[in-house]
């Protein structure tokens, strides 16, 4: 899912942003099902409003069915380019640059987070990170050059 002007970086970081957008439908999912529990019907001799709908717990009901859908759409997006990412990162021949693209571009860990965990200091990590961006790059173009042969 890599577009033509895309950096390795930007690749990478796409598993994070779709995470992302997956647990803000969540939220909104939830939100949802909380007004319907709260919905109660209000009893008025006023005409309603032509407008209005008539039927507001099945409006909402729709939109939790649709962003079901969306949620299961993205998570299916996500594991594809998870499984991508994963190809990628495997074939990255450090084995420290192979677990700090993991930790961050697949376990989606802060940068604090991966310093802690692989002992290193954070000034550290931050040149590893680009060391391992360029061997992945890397890894892309000959991947790239292999499928056009």
């Amino acid at each position: 899912m890599i577009k033509e002007n895309m950096t390795i970086k930007e690749y990478l970081s796409q598993a994070h942003y779709i995470d992302q957008r997956i647990n803000s439908k969540i939220e909104q999912v939830a939100s949802l099902r909380n007004l319907t529990t709260k919905a109660t019907a209000t009893l008025t001799d006023m005409p309603g409003s032509a407008s209005r709908s008539s039927h507001p717990m099945e409006d909402i009901i729709v939109k939790m069915i649709d962003f079901e859908n969306e949620i299961n759409a993205d998570i299916d997006c996500l594991v594809d380019l998870n499984v991508e990412i994963t190809s990628l990162i495997k074939r990255v021949e450090n084995p420290e640059h192979r677990a700090l693209l993991e930790l961050r571009y697949l376990c989606f860990k802060t940068w604090v987070q991966i310093a802690v965990e692989m002992e290193y200091d954070l000034r550290w990590i931050y040149r590893m990170h680009k060391k391992a961006l360029t061997d992945a790059k890397t890894v892309m173009i000959k991947t790239r050059h292999e499928k056009t042969l």
